[in-house]
């Protein structure tokens, strides 16, 4: 068997072989965390069919694997970690370790050049144990005796707390709407949150009652409800920075208002489904 450590010809064969097209993966935002830390990757990770990806070279650095090489006559990929050895055949549902044949969840890919493996099935062949948080898009590992160092580490401008809060008031009120739209609702919040005109956090935004209460949904109390699992999705995107909706401060259904200060007071930025939104 031949095997090359990563190589020129390697380089080649990713570019000439067929791969997915990364236009659509990469919008979900995914993290990993390993023992509480979130893990800083050169190459995103991203969702795929129920699969969350990662690049195979930075999960195997991630548990201190000994090498990643590749076998070019069988276009398979090779972890080497301690007593073990996972052989991944490129666009195929199974590998081999030591060895003996198992059955994948999802093939690895390759994705801007890059060879991409099931985070879950390297993780738990690597003795780690795996969960997935689904409402903020998060694949927990957790194993003894591995450390992230410092420069691996990704230290997040926002938290589950900040996601939560921002997904309850983007379900209250854009129940119905577009992904897009309900970014947007998002946009607003944050926008404020920026703004010297309003409180500088995400929870007293919502709560916000100076010259009256700002959102409906905490005069009703539906901002108490679960949100939905777009609403989280919209949140987490908009905090990581999708922005549909501007600089817009303001937003409304004009269909359904009873106040019309903000049409008459504030420039108008764009509409998307059901909500008008102004500067």
């Amino acid at each position: 068997m031949k095997l090359k450590i990563f190589t020129f010809a390697f380089f080649i064969f990713l570019l000439s072989a067929l791969s997915i097209s990364a236009s659509d993966l990469f919008d979900i935002p995914v993290d990993i965390s390993l023992n509480g830390d979130y893990i800083k990757m050169n190459d995103a990770p991203f969702l795929y069919d129920g699969t969350t990806y990662a690049p195979i070279r930075e999960v195997s650095d991630m548990f201190g694997a000994e090498s990643v090489i590749w076998d070019e006559e069988n276009e398979m990929a090779i972890i080497e970690f301690e007593e073990k050895t996972i052989e991944m055949p490129i666009n195929k549902k199974h590998a081999y370790i030591n060895g003996e044949k198992v059955t994948l969840p999802a093939s690895i890919m390759l994705v801007n050049s890059r060879t991409y493996v099931p985070v879950r099935f390297i993780s738990e062949h690597l003795d780690a144990d795996v969960s997935w948080d689904a409402p903020f898009y998060t694949v927990q590992i957790e194993k003894n005796g591995c450390t992230i160092p410092e420069e691996k580490i990704l230290h997040r401008k926002y938290d589950n707390d900040h996601v939560y809060w921002l997904a309850k008031i983007i379900s209250c009120e854009s129940q119905g709407e577009s992904l897009d739209g309900m970014i947007a609702v998002g946009n607003v919040v944050l926008n404020r949150v920026e703004s010297p005109l309003f409180p500088n956090t995400i929870y007293g935004v919502i709560f916000d009652d100076v010259g009256g209460v700002q959102f409906e949904p905490v005069i009703n109390g539906t901002i108490f409800d679960e949100p939905t699992q777009k609403s989280y999705l919209a949140a987490k995107m908009a905090l990581e920075g999708k922005n549909t909706a501007g600089g817009s401060l303001f937003f409304l259904n004009p269909d359904k208002a009873g106040n019309f200060w903000i049409m008459e007071n504030r420039k108008f930025y764009t509409a998307i489904g059901n909500h008008h939104f102004y500067l």
